[in-house]
């Protein structure tokens, strides 16, 4: 890991990036129903809170492991909701 300054940019643009996906995909589906991609847009706002909360946690006894679980987990949640994207 690089810097926690890396990792809160890879929260932000791994996240930011799935919503503006979801945006497109409501521009281009208009007649579909935009509660599902509206679903994934709050899924990804709650994943985002909860990321930025866990770097700024400060009483962590190995912070190099804390911070690999963290960018491990952006990972794995970033691909479910991708996941969830592509089957709309």
């Amino acid at each position: 890991m690089a810097s926690v300054k890396n990792l809160k940019k890879d929260i932000n643009y791994t996240l930011g990036d799935i919503i503006g996906e979801c945006n497109v995909w409501e521009l281009e589906n208009p007649n579909e129903d935009a509660s599902k991609s509206q679903a994934i847009i709050d899924e990804a706002i709650s994943t985002f809170d909860e990321l930025i909360a866990k770097v700024h946690v400060k009483d962590v006894e190995n912070k190099k492991a804390h911070f690999k679980s963290i960018n491990a987990e952006l990972e794995t949640r970033a691909n479910a909701l991708v996941g969830k994207l592509n089957a709309l």
